[in-house]
């Protein structure tokens, strides 16, 4: 399939193009993504009332059609003043907690994972926030995917960039109930962010004192940590795929 609109946005791996008002492609650029397989897990958590995106089958393997979301990310809403860092880390927690309560697609024991839940793949829609970019996505422990999470932010709140302060505040209320994130989890989430092709060495270099923060909010006294922001509601039930 040929892209047929302009380019949206491009991620590290991936382009997303327009379609029409109602879809849109995303493509991935290394070639090595399987679509089918993405689709499919989408399509699964969505039938369980999760704020996934519609999805629809193409023949290439790379390309995916997808519903067009209308809303900024929470990283744009945050930039642009209308989304407390508090607030949106509690969401991040919400969105974790209500994804892992769904069944598995292979395994009873295993809960389906994101592996990339941070505020820019998070798109606050008119209907409640939706999760984009499941190109990580497998089954296993939910240990791991908090772990993940709260990498991603700690990194950023250990930099010396702008989004610094307010990345500690977002994993703050991300870790505010720290009871999902396990030792365990944390260790293979840094391993795997080590392992990172897509990562710049000065990110890579971040890992250490990032999971010095990870471990010292996590292991606070419960009254050390700060009141958790109320998370919108998510929506309780989506359209039909088309």
């Amino acid at each position: 399939m040929s892209a047929t609109g302009r380019l949206l946005g491009s991620g590290r791996t991936a382009d997303v193009y327009e379609i029409d008002e109602a879809w849109v492609l995303r493509r991935d650029r290394e070639g090595w993504e399987d679509s089918a397989a993405l689709a499919a897990v989408m399509a699964h958590v969505r039938a369980h009332g999760y704020p996934a995106p519609a999805v629809r089958p193409t023949a290439a393997r790379t390309d995916l059609v997808m519903e067009r979301l209308d809303g900024p990310t929470m990283l744009q809403a945050f930039a642009a003043g209308t989304l407390d860092p508090g607030e949106a880390g509690a969401v991040l927690a919400r969105l974790l907690r209500e994804l892992h309560a769904l069944p598995g697609r292979f395994s009873a024991d295993a809960r389906v994972l994101h592996l990339d839940l941070h505020p820019d793949n998070v798109i606050l829609t008119p209907d409640g926030p939706r999760v984009i970019d499941w190109a990580n996505a497998e089954e296993g422990d939910p240990g791991l995917d908090w772990g993940m999470s709260a990498v991603i932010l700690a990194q950023v709140a250990v930099s010396g960039l702008p989004l610094a302060d307010p990345a500690r505040a977002m994993l703050g209320a991300l870790l505010a109930d720290p009871r999902d994130l396990t030792e365990e989890g944390l260790r293979e989430a840094l391993r795997r962010r080590a392992a990172n092709p897509t990562m710049s060495r000065e990110e890579t270099e971040l890992l250490g004192p990032a999971a010095e923060l990870i471990r010292s909010l996590a292991t606070r006294p419960a009254s050390a940590h700060p009141p958790t922001a109320a998370a919108p509601p998510l929506p309780t039930a989506f359209p039909t795929t088309p």
